[in-house]
């Protein structure tokens, strides 16, 4: 597949709340397409918008986290976070969370930009190692190892895949920066 010409943006907090219903649309969609992201398939909009609203926006309120869009023709169809509000212990770490590009949009290099824009983010804010998570044998794991990420370990039977038929392992990645 090719690339989709697009753009990524660090979003504010008012941007969530302008593009909520797209936020919702890719994480559910995900979800349904069976994206391990926390999320079990029977997700609803009041649930995501929760989820969007009650979670993620406080945070990035308040610093610990940045969040960053992958818009196509000015729609948003990705989105990933950055979570650098961290432990007093842990200052110089980052972690990667909730990665999602719409189904629609996937193996087309909108992925690589939002892992680019995260850690280049992450960089400038004087952090040297990033961590994150990711179901063992996802397509996503290909997408990490692009962006110079290297596997730290397995968990077995970590969480439940979205349709609840299954546990899954994960695996943890990091990346010097």
């Amino acid at each position: 597949m090719t690339d989709l010409p697009h753009s990524v943006h660090e979003l504010t907090p008012s941007d969530l709340q302008t593009h909520l219903d797209d936020f919702c649309r890719i994480l559910m969609d995900s979800v349904e397409d069976g994206a391990a992201i926390s999320f079990m398939t029977t997700l609803t909009k009041a649930e995501a918008e929760s989820f969007w609203l009650k979670d993620v926006k406080p945070s990035v309120e308040r610093g610990e986290r940045r969040l960053f869009g992958a818009f196509v023709e000015e729609r948003l169809v990705g989105t990933v976070q950055l979570i650098v509000g961290m432990p007093p212990n842990q200052p110089h770490r980052a972690e990667i969370s909730k990665m999602i590009v719409h189904p629609d949009g996937r193996r087309r290099g909108l992925g690589k930009a939002l892992m680019t824009a995260a850690l280049d983010t992450a960089k400038g804010v004087g952090k040297s190692l990033v961590t994150l998570d990711t179901r063992t044998g996802d397509v996503s794991e290909r997408l990490y190892r692009s962006v110079g990420f290297e596997q730290a370990g397995v968990i077995p039977d970590y969480a439940l895949d979205p349709d609840g038929k299954a546990r899954h392992a994960t695996t943890y990645m990091y990346r010097h920066l």
